[in-house]
């Protein structure tokens, strides 16, 4: 259903908890088939950043962040006649680009002003959105939201005042800003993350995890990138399964995105612990493996319908590395064997025994002809699938990723991919720098985050923007919008992999902290939980300092960088007890409360 485009209307006060949770349940009693949101999500009212006199009559407004929302104007007593307002989401010369590349927004519209009567200004509602069924649509009562950051006001009366002018803007309604924290000695990471953490924020607007301004629909893989992001950022677990909710009855064509719907469930039960959400939704998630596509040896096979419209691989094309597809390809069986892996897990979480060994069985069959079909002894790498000798960057970062690769391979295909640099697109990246992390390889992943060149989120930084892109430039996806959260995979990989906070059991009772600073001197944070913040400050030099403060109830399994001269571990100034994991120092009692953890030369406390 299409809304309504005579928004021009004077502003309503609207109580303070009446927001689109309120609108939501109002409308769907008034006119059922309505798409609103699904979570709470309340326009926020927000006072210009900078005022400016551009021209005759002309009137600059930066609001310093894109965000979704519209206007309203508080015009003086004296206020009579029509004024131009331009939104903007792109900047040029000092102005308002009238005329941004592909999706990148812009809007002019004419307000009526009488007196001093509030007035909200909106655009008129977007075809691409109301004439497609998946899209999401806000409320009509806000009038139509759109991202912007600037606006050009001809004719206003006077002088324009501050308080004369405020952004509503649309942003979760539980949304914490001190949720979270992250801060580094690279200032440009600590940007890099502040642009990821605001973009999954400013993204929001919707009640659901959408793909962004363009379609403003749902994708299972821009879910689960999304929900990592709030996981980290808010700590918020509602919109994740309202997203999920969603996708179960409009779900999207790509492959490897039913894959995702089991990641999103095993990371809201790792989030949260609660079984009682993923029994309801484990029949559903069961449909969402592709056993009836794997062959004899447990290997997905694909036709050539699938091959030419369903494989993914990455997106856009560009980003593919020449990938070469065939009927039984790597990075399809990748996403099925780490699918079934997991599935395993929650089925053995809802004592659903029979289920969890026929996963075990099928990914252990598919494991083994994964390694015998794809894996290059000469090379060491991954094919990109049965019957071409090519090896991309994706044949190998998603094997990485998801714990296929022997340990023993691990180590050279960590350095090829990390030489290789960023040949993939904003989506991969999440798994790419996920793999080198892994592979204890921080110092290329947080390089490829802030490398020169035009495809690292630097580069976002140093283009401007305030909210993540679709694509690493404009170059490689023509018609991208500026406002894709799944391209913010930054806001969960530093406090999971730098920091090293993730979760070993349910809903956080036992926790892993694991640093890996790379080359950086310190790190430290604050990361939500459900069970209250995990906050944490790493400082490496002589030795490895690192001060801990777990939320109650929550435990700890330590690790420490290890060397040939750092080999004792003092934990509130005492010596531990450790073992030695690789070249890491692994405490053997877990950490509860606060405390105080260095390693320094001393033989005290080994086996």
């Amino acid at each position: 259903m299409a809304m309504k485009n005579d928004i021009l209307r004077p502003a309503k006060k609207w109580p303070a908890h009446f927001t689109a949770w309120s609108l939501a349940f109002v409308l769907h009693v008034l006119s059922p088939g309505l798409a609103v949101h699904s979570a709470p999500v309340q326009l926020v009212e927000q006072p210009p950043r900078q005022i400016t006199n551009v021209a005759p009559g002309v009137v600059l407004v930066d609001f310093g962040h894109v965000a979704f929302g519209n206007l309203r104007l508080d015009p003086p007593a004296s206020a009579n006649g029509k004024i131009a307002v331009h939104f903007g989401e792109a900047f040029q010369n000092g102005r308002i680009n009238r005329n941004p590349p592909g999706s990148v927004r812009y809007a002019r519209i004419e307000a009526q002003l009488a007196g001093e009567k509030p007035v909200v200004v909106a655009p008129a509602a977007s075809p691409r959105h109301t004439t497609n069924p998946a899209a999401v649509l806000t409320p009509p009562e806000w009038g139509v939201v759109l991202p912007f950051r600037w606006v050009e006001l001809e004719g206003w009366p006077g002088e324009l005042r501050p308080d004369q002018i405020r952004r509503r803007a649309a942003f979760a309604s539980a949304w914490d800003d001190n949720a979270a924290s992250f801060h580094s000695s690279d200032e440009t990471l600590n940007r890099i993350w502040e642009l990821c953490r605001y973009s999954i924020k400013a993204t929001s607007f919707a009640g659901i995890y959408v793909d962004g301004e363009r379609e403003r629909t749902a994708y299972e893989a821009d879910a689960y990138l999304n929900q990592l992001g709030q996981y980290y950022t808010d700590g918020g677990v509602q919109m994740a399964r309202d997203t999920f909710d969603r996708l179960l009855q409009q779900p999207t064509w790509p492959t490897e995105w039913s894959a995702h719907m089991v990641f999103i469930a095993h990371a809201d039960w790792m989030q949260t612990g609660d079984t009682r959400w993923l029994a309801a939704h484990y029949p559903a998630l069961k449909q969402e493996l592709h056993l009836d596509r794997e062959g004899a040896d447990g290997l997905v096979v694909s036709s050539a319908a699938q091959v030419n419209h369903g494989d993914l691989i990455d997106w856009p094309v560009g980003e593919r590395d020449s990938y070469r597809f065939t009927s039984v390809n790597t990075v399809i069986n990748a996403f099925h064997l780490r699918a079934l892996s997991l599935m395993a897990e929650l089925a053995r979480a809802l004592h659903h025994d029979t289920d969890a060994a026929d996963f075990t069985a099928h990914e252990r069959t598919g494991r083994a002809a994964f390694q015998e079909m794809f894996f290059d002894s000469t090379s060491g790498l991954y094919r990109d699938g049965e019957g071409t000798d090519h090896s991309s960057l994706h044949a190998n970062l998603f094997p990485l990723a998801f714990g296929l690769v022997p340990e023993l391979n691990r180590p050279h295909i960590a350095r090829w991919l990390g030489e290789r640099g960023m040949a993939c697109s904003v989506y991969a990246a999440q798994y790419l720098l996920e793999g080198l992390f892994e592979s204890d390889c921080a110092s290329n992943a947080l390089a490829l985050m802030t490398a020169p060149g035009d495809r690292s989120w630097k580069h976002m930084l140093d283009s401007g923007t305030t909210i993540t892109w679709e694509a690493w430039d404009q170059r490689y996806k023509t018609n991208q919008d500026w406002t894709h959260a799944w391209g913010s995979a930054p806001a969960n990989l530093l406090p999971r992999f730098v920091l090293g906070v993730q979760p070993l059991a349910p809903g956080w009772s036992r926790a892993a902290i694991h640093p890996n600073l790379g080359l950086l001197k310190n790190a430290e944070g604050k990361v939500p939980t459900p069970l209250g913040p995990v906050l944490i400050r790493c400082n490496q030099g002589d030795t490895f300092k690192l001060s801990l403060t777990l939320p109650p109830r929550m435990s700890a399994q330590v690790q420490l960088p290890a060397s040939k001269t750092l080999n004792g571990v003092l934990v509130s100034g005492k010596p531990a007890r450790v073992h030695r994991e690789g070249r890491w120092w692994v405490l053997d009692e877990a950490i509860a409360g606060s405390a105080q953890i260095e390693t320094r030369p001393s033989t005290f406390g080994l086996k």
